[in-house]
């Protein structure tokens, strides 16, 4: 069996999932794509060689020739589309968040019912250097978890406010740092200091202060107009040691009296193991009509509500805000 894969929205991420199909996924083809650039979508499924470009994202999902979906279209555009695969019934890859706001999210998971067919796109589960990390951070290699620093910065971010930057880009912490210390987030709050001269009507940097319920306290420091690369960091501090990401680069030229690394400029290649093992999981587990291994709706409406939470403290001074599951 080859599953037929519609993407909808092929800007940089949904590129990307296109030609891993294409080229470094069994059991699977793209076989359709969708774009409010029709120029965008039809330069991509020439260069599949064989997808045909839908309408919009509802033609795509209704196309006959289309098995399962993903959508990487805007965030606001999230929502409905997984309402109308899951209308057709078809199994749904949706890229984070699964919906701008908790609520929205819980309206996705009223309407799947006891079907398993949403899975959301927290690729950093699958990613080699978390879960070494996961394994380098037990309590038995470092004693108890305390604390938790995490950083996450790219070179520009287009358009959006201070709160589209918690659902978009913090996001992946908000799922990530549960997952790897094993306990939900109960309590956060929102800080900020002075702005980036780059970012336009976003707070940038943001400081975001995240409590477990086993009491570790994270900091998140997001800086999506970075300039210098993309950069993702992350170090567990324990009772008994400290586990954290090595330099973001595999190589390390000397030269001129100088050390330096290059810095990739978006996350594409820094998760392309991630992205891969992820899609292959997914389309493995449409193919043996089994549950899969990816973030489930539960884990983005989760999320959802840590980021809710977030925006809450933003605009109301940084007060310590509860999460309410």
């Amino acid at each position: 069996m080859t599953v037929r894969v519609g993407i909808i929205g092929v800007g940089i991420m949904g590129a990307d999932h296109a030609r891993k199909i294409n080229g470094s996924i069994s059991g699977a083809e793209v076989s359709a794509v969708a774009d409010f650039d029709a120029g965008r979508a039809s330069s991509i499924a020439a260069e599949l060689r064989g997808a045909s470009v839908a309408a919009d994202g509802f033609a795509l999902i209704a196309d006959e020739g289309v098995d399962a979906v993903i959508v990487a279209s805007h965030d606001s555009t999230h929502a409905e589309l997984v309402h109308a695969a899951l209308a057709a019934n078809k199994p749904v890859l949706c890229e984070k968040p699964l919906a701008p706001t908790a609520v929205e999210c819980r309206g996705i998971i009223a309407a799947q019912g006891d079907r398993d067919l949403i899975t959301v796109g927290f690729m950093r589960r699958f990613d080699p250097a978390y879960a070494e990390l996961e394994r380098a951070a037990a309590v038995e290699r470092i004693g108890e978890r305390l604390v938790a620093h995490c950083v996450s910065r790219n070179v520009q971010a287009g358009p959006g406010d201070s709160s589209a930057t918690i659902t978009n880009s913090a996001i992946h912490e908000l799922d990530i740092m549960p997952w790897l210390l094993g306990s939900p987030i109960t309590e956060v709050s929102w800080h900020a200091g002075r702005t980036s001269k780059h970012s336009g009507i976003r707070q940038d940097p943001q400081i975001m202060l995240l409590r477990t319920e086993s009491d570790v306290l994270i900091t998140l420091e997001l800086f999506v107009n970075a300039r210098y690369g993309y950069d993702t960091r992350c170090e567990i501090v324990g009772e008994d040691g400290v586990a954290s990401f090595a330099v973001p680069a595999h190589v390390i030229v000397d030269s001129g009296l100088r050390r330096s690394i290059d810095y990739p400029l978006d996350w594409i290649p820094r998760y392309a193991e991630a992205y891969r093992l992820e899609l292959q999981e997914w389309v493995d587990s449409i193919e043996q009509g089994r549950p899969s291994t990816l973030a489930d709706a539960e884990a983005g409406l989760r999320a959802g509500l840590v980021a809710d939470a977030l925006v809450e403290s933003m605009n109301d001074g940084g007060r310590k805000v509860t999460v309410e599951y």
